[in-house]
């Protein structure tokens, strides 16, 4: 099968969604499948309608079987797919939709037409979830379609998943230990996270990984934590080696990220192999993965006090850890693998072709 796959900049291992697209395009490859890779230019929002020319012609001259789409690429692809005929199946990779951010409401209300529209000019869907199935249903048909889960294999080599004896050994060394990990922009509420955990009286401390994609953000975090007096419990490490991040998994005791919205979230299960709970927002697909109270909590992204009511008590009793700890380890065992994923989509994708 000759596979096209339209993402922006290089498919490399990003978290989130470009983690995704990249671990698929290795499963397809892997299968036998040869993947033709289209990197369009990242550029702001309003850039990214002026590719739709330049997009046209690099689209219509592949010669392939089944066309791919990263759905955050749809502002420089809008106008192209209504051009492109009917003889290859355009199928749309969903990780969330880019109207449901935090936007203003003249900004949400442009991207949610061009966002519709788009969805309305391909052929079939792939989910990362039900939810977010869910999300795109309320705008057009989301069939034909499959759902196939992001998954949290990559750290295998690092020792995921943990066993018993480490996770427990682990429980009550330190200070409580949190890390964040995902792009620093708005939406995934790294200042909410802050707030709630400035109001926990007890010992923690919470790293900060990823890459900054917003610098007014990351300045606004700055200055957010001098002013919350937390400066001293608050490492922004930015983006980290697989080797460098599965070590500050491994040394920690929490998950938390509790974003505005996410369409599952790739780094929460990744964290699970590290016996780690998860700490993520109610809004969005998380609940799909994490069982609020059993191997991790659900919270308002909203709402501060929340983190700091499931904070707060593990750091006054760390054995309540340790149950956390081991479900959602078993969470993760039974999670999905890249490969499972990968074959998920392909028996679709033949389907579709054939």
């Amino acid at each position: 099968m000759r596979v096209g796959f339209v993402v922006y900049g290089p498919l490399d291992g990003r978290s989130g969604g470009y983690r995704y697209d990249l671990e698929l395009v290795r499963g397809l490859r892997a299968a036998g499948d040869e993947v033709t890779v289209i990197s369009l230019p990242e550029r702001p929002y309003r850039h990214r309608l002026r590719d739709n020319v330049t997009s046209l012609s690099r689209l219509r001259s592949l010669d392939v079987d089944v066309l791919l789409q990263d759905e955050l690429c749809h502002p420089s692809l809008v106008g192209v797919n209504p051009r492109l005929g009917d003889d290859i199946p355009v199928v749309s990779v969903v990780h969330h939709l880019n109207s449901l951010e935090n936007l203003g409401t003249f900004r949400r209300y442009i991207r949610r037409a061009i966002e519709t529209r788009y969805l309305h000019s391909v052929d079939a869907f792939v989910f990362n979830s039900e939810t977010t199935k869910e999300t795109v249903s309320a705008v057009t048909d989301p069939d034909p379609s499959v759902v196939a889960y992001p998954a949290g294999d990559r750290f295998s080599e690092y020792g995921t998943p943990l066993d018993d004896e480490e996770i427990r050994a682990r429980v009550a060394e330190g200070p409580l230990r949190l890390i964040s990990v995902g792009n620093l922009e708005p939406r995934k509420n790294i200042d909410g996270l802050l707030r709630g955990l400035a109001r926990v009286r007890d010992d923690w401390e919470v790293t900060v990984v990823g890459a900054t994609v917003d610098d007014e953000y990351v300045v606004s975090l700055h200055d957010l934590v001098s002013e919350l007096g937390v400066a001293d419990r608050v490492t922004f490490a930015g983006r980290l080696s697989d080797e460098d991040l599965a070590t500050a998994l491994r040394q920690s005791h929490l998950f938390a990220l509790p974003s505005h919205y996410e369409g599952f979230g790739i780094a929460a299960v990744e964290a699970m192999g590290f016996g780690l709970p998860a700490l993520v927002s109610s809004a969005g697909g998380a609940n799909e993965l994490v069982t609020h109270r059993e191997d991790g909590f659900l919270v308002d992204p909203t709402d501060p006090s929340a983190i700091t009511d499931a904070v707060a008590p593990l750091c006054r009793d760390r054995e309540l850890l340790t149950p956390l700890s081991l479900a959602a380890r078993d969470r993760f065992v039974d999670h999905t693998t890249w490969d499972e994923m990968s074959t998920t989509v392909r028996e679709f994708l033949v389907g579709l072709v054939s």
